[in-house]
């Protein structure tokens, strides 16, 4: 099965005379169940419609975007794999020289809110097409949201993008279901009752029971209205319970249905089963491929969705909170044709997904009633309904290391340490330290602070400090020297320079020397990035203290990495600010040695304040003169 057609010739080659979709995507093409476009192109393929692909067009000219001319369904609209807006820039608002997306890596082959700018064209030169938009930056943008480039809230990329349709989450139902209901014939302005969608309407049209959050115009006035609106839409993104939700943008209403059900076992072991080529299109050889495949090319996905629930993830307003994963014989199937590709040197990279531990729902109750409104499985402790049981996955593993060809198979994307301590059974501890980790062994501890890992709906760090104590223990049973590395963050809403230098010092204490840390990105949607823009916490409305100025910000990046020297006069300006001179000096609790201009201060105060007393002698001296 060849790669989908990116060019007229192939189109042609292909019988095709005209296609029923015709994708426009902000990634180069490559054709990996790891790249939503993938999936979503197969998916329809699969089904019987024909897709053509059209990557990274110049949006600055019609010619790309006419290729194939007008599709018979519908033009499909996506940034590709991440916001545009974060492929392009830092947390820092710094312009990133490279896109791991793009051939050879080139940063500057999509545009800005690309979403956005590719619908607008096609609209400018077919007026009547239908636009169907999705992937991450049209999901978490579907609501009025808070923009970090922008500084400003905008509406939702529906407006904006003058789309007919988005459809949020992972969408394989949503996007068969629109297919065959506009190959039937049915308009786009009809079609209203598909889940997992969002469309415009006029206000007199809005279905009866909705839940309604605060409107456009009301969350860009009022900070405890874009809250509120935060809340409702969390609120309602479970597929038990969740409600259709409304958001009034001027003379229109943005309506969201229910959230899509999510895939069974079955639906998920189908959409692995279909024939990926699993590379990029060989169009990018020449200019070096592309680079974004290299982490996943000899990787395995074995579920969807995350019960984890950070406040800082989008994957709850995404894929969902609800574990989805796939049967054993659909992974093993998959391994067996990684053996077969002439690249794999024997090395699975990893067996994972949002979180690899996760195979089954945190709980029975929620099969039936859905996950807890409001509240998270692991944080700020387990639930006592808690479901522990690496059962499932560990026998994946072991049947995983036995296939012919495999000499490693790796974990690599997060294990969540809150839930693998909880388990009695040691075996996958074990397993995990003795076969499964190349040397390091990633984890998400993010802080130590409570205050402010309550903030980002992460446990407390004693969690991390009994994980810590278990993984060293094994590792040393098992006569291997590994190690684990945190992930940390700096400058999430709630910390201040005192929860700052406490990760500091929990850091010297431990002998963690992080190489890289994270300052906290406001990225679209997450709540994080609710109490980073309104700085109230929308679940309580209490206020959030918000690290916001560059200054305060490069203090807690750096008191992350207080061993550099490079840091140490930032350091010293930071301890000051926090009234925490105490830890400037060459003590062993001390975080960083005084340097020149630090001692010459204190020579001045020091001279300074004696001069004062010298000052305050002679005085009085005089005085018992004249008495």
């Amino acid at each position: 099965m060849p790669f989908l057609p990116i060019s007229k010739s192939e189109m042609i080659e292909q019988g095709i005379d005209r296609f029923d979709f015709v994708y426009i995507i902000g990634d180069a093409y490559v054709d990996h169940p790891s790249f939503g476009v993938a999936i979503i192109s197969r998916m329809l393929e699969h089904y019987g419609f024909s897709v053509g692909i059209i990557s990274q067009p110049d949006w600055k000219s019609d010619r790309d975007f006419m290729r194939f001319g007008e599709p018979r369904l519908a033009f499909l609209v996506t940034s590709g794999n991440i916001d545009s807006m974060v492929a392009h820039y830092t947390a820092a608002k710094k312009k990133r020289s490279d896109d791991a997306y793009t051939a050879g890596g080139v940063a500057g082959k999509r545009p800005d809110r690309a979403v956005t700018v590719y619908c607008n064209k096609i609209r400018e030169i077919y007026p009547d097409a239908t636009i169907m938009i999705g992937g991450l930056e049209a999901s978490l943008r579907r609501f009025a949201h808070y923009d970090y480039w922008k500084d400003e809230v905008m509406p939702s990329v529906l407006v904006d993008s003058r789309a007919d349709i988005l459809m949020y989450g992972m969408s394989e139902h949503q996007i068969i279901e629109l297919a065959q209901r506009l190959r039937d014939g049915e308009k786009p302005s009809d079609i209203t009752d598909v889940r997992g969608i969002c469309y415009l309407t006029e206000p007199k049209n809005t279905p009866y029971g909705a839940a309604e959050c605060p409107s456009y115009s009301q969350v860009c006035e009022s900070k405890e209205a874009y809250a509120k609106a935060t809340r409702i839409q969390y609120d309602q993104q479970d597929e038990i319970y969740g409600k259709t939700v409304i958001q009034r943008h001027g003379d229109r209403m943005l309506v969201q249905t229910p959230p899509a059900l999510s895939l069974t076992r079955e639906e998920l072991d189908e959409v692995y089963s279909l024939p990926y080529m699993r590379a990029y299109h060989p169009i990018y050889e020449s200019q070096g491929g592309v680079p974004g495949i290299k982490e996943v090319e000899f990787s395995l996905t074995h579920n969807r969705g995350c019960f984890g629930y950070c406040n800082f993830c989008s994957i709850a307003l995404h894929q969902g909170r609800r574990i989805v994963s796939r049967s054993e014989e659909s992974v093993i199937s998959e391994a067996e044709k990684l053996t077969k590709m002439k690249n794999f040197k024997g090395y699975i990279h990893d067996v994972g997904g949002p979180t690899a531990n996760f195979r089954k729902p945190s709980c029975q109750k929620q099969i039936e009633h859905g996950l807890c409104k409001g509240k998270k499985c692991l944080a700020p402790e387990p639930c006592k309904n808690l479901e522990v049981d690496h059962t499932e996955y560990l026998g994946l593993l072991r049947k995983l290391r036995k296939i012919e060809g495999v000499k490693k198979v790796f974990i690599r994307s997060g294990i969540r340490y809150d839930y693998l301590i909880r388990d009695k059974n040691k075996d996958f501890l074990n397993e995990l330290v003795k076969y499964h980790v190349s040397g390091q062994l990633k984890v998400a501890p993010e802080h130590c602070s409570a205050k402010v890992l309550d903030k980002m709906g992460k446990p407390h760090i004693e969690g991390y400090k009994e994980f810590q104590r278990e993984f060293y223990s094994a590792t040393k049973r098992a006569g291997k020297e590994q190690y684990l590395v945190p992930y940390l963050m700096s400058s999430h809403p709630g910390s201040t320079l005192k929860e700052a230098i406490e990760l500091a010092m929990f850091l010297k204490e431990n002998k963690i020397h992080p190489e890289q840390v994270q300052d906290f990105y406001p990225t679209p949607a997450t709540i994080s990035t609710c109490m980073f823009y309104t700085g109230l916490d929308p679940y309580t409305m209490e206020e959030v203290y918000v690290p916001k100025t560059p200054e305060e910000k490069a203090m807690q990046r750096a008191l992350l990495q207080y061993f550099k020297p490079e840091n140490r006069r930032i350091i010293i300006s930071a301890l000051i600010k926090a009234g925490r001179t105490d830890l400037i000096g060459k003590g062993p609790k001390c975080l960083v040695e005084p340097d020149g201009e630090y001692l010459r201060r204190q020579n001045n105060r020091s001279n300074t304040a004696k001069r004062g007393q010298n000052d305050k002698w002679q005085n009085g001296k005089q005085k018992r003169k004249r008495r």
